[in-house]
């Protein structure tokens, strides 16, 4: 099936102010047996700003068995967590994303078993809703009605296609958690980058920082970050890549092939517009980067997973209409 940018569908939807009168007493699962206590009161409180959680946390009215619980406290199953009346103004209702995109995702699941689900993601669809998006993948997912849990193990950006893996339980979401934060998962996209590479392999090893809405290169207050650029074709003037992460940053790859002076065809962001123009006008309507291969190492009870994506039609048949290189 050819697969096609996916357009974001903006749905209206009421603002009310709500006020939840009661205190509530909730009994920690097994799904939720290690998780933090900020994290587990953001799932209990949708639509409470993170701002206030934490007032909730320092101000002492969100109890553990009867404590007071600092926000990296984690929960233990069967504790009883103690959750006040909290006032707040929320959707008048969920926004239920419209059966197309509910189908869309259900014909992108490239692998599914007791502990994990994984989509070959669309572009344009973001990982999850926020900041003036509706819904995304995992809202869509939930949406089925199918999973008792369900959680994203990782992000893609929402252009990005490609492998999107979700946990079925906490003991594998912690699993590949561990994996991606150790450096042992084996993340491969690829990539095609704007010019002429000259040479073969090159690792780009620069910290990483957000600065409003870009991140940039900061080797004094940013985050390690290391990919591994790897030529796979070359055409007049772009260069097909594999780029290998070795760390997980938020747009590491656009932002390390910008600072080896090429820009990932069509980013909109980290490119330069005249540039995106031309290749939008050859057929390229999106950023061309796709997440083809993942791999977890075997631990504890867990096998090894190795997942497989192919390229997009979309991407593909834009490759064949590019020159070769001379």
């Amino acid at each position: 099936m050819r697969q096609r940018n996916f357009p974001l569908i903006q749905t209206e939807c009421r603002i009310l102010t709500q006020t939840r009168q009661e205190v509530r007493k909730v009994t920690v699962s097994a799904n939720e047996d290690g998780q933090r206590i900020d994290n587990f009161l953001l799932k209990q409180l949708p639509g409470v700003p993170k701002s206030h959680v934490y007032r909730l946390l320092r101000s002492g009215q969100v109890r553990v068995d009867g404590g007071r619980a600092k926000p990296e406290r984690k929960l233990a199953k069967g504790e009883e967590v103690r959750i006040p009346p909290v006032r707040l103004a929320e959707k008048g209702e969920a926004v239920r994303p419209p059966d197309a995109v509910l189908n869309k995702l259900r014909s992108a699941v490239i692998h599914e078993d007791d502990n994990y689900l994984a989509l070959n993601k669309p572009a344009g669809l973001s990982a999850h809703g926020g900041s003036g998006v509706l819904y995304g993948v995992i809202e869509t997912i939930r949406a089925w009605n199918k999973y008792e849990f369900i959680e994203l193990a990782h992000r893609l950006d929402r252009d990005t296609s490609g492998i999107l893996l979700l946990a079925k339980n906490r003991p594998a979401l912690l699993r590949a958690q561990r994996a991606f934060k150790n450096s042992t998962a084996d993340k491969r996209y690829f990539a095609l980058l704007v010019g002429r590479w000259r040479g073969e392999d090159r690792d780009v090893d620069a910290a990483l920082v957000r600065n409003n809405l870009r991140v940039e290169i900061d080797e004094e207050d940013g985050k390690p970050s290391k990919s591994r650029f790897s030529p796979k074709a070359r055409y007049r003037d772009t260069t097909l890549m594999e780029v290998q992460i070795f760390s997980g940053r938020t747009h590491q790859i656009r932002v390390h092939s910008l600072a080896l002076g090429h820009p990932v065809c069509g980013d909109t962001k980290y490119g330069e517009r005249e540039v995106n123009k031309k290749y939008r006008e050859k057929g390229l309507k999106r950023m061309f980067l796709h997440s083809h291969f993942l791999k977890l190492p075997e631990e504890g009870e867990f096998s090894k997973l190795i997942l497989n994506a192919p390229m997009t039609d979309e991407l593909r048949d834009f490759l064949n209409r590019l020159g070769t290189a001379n």
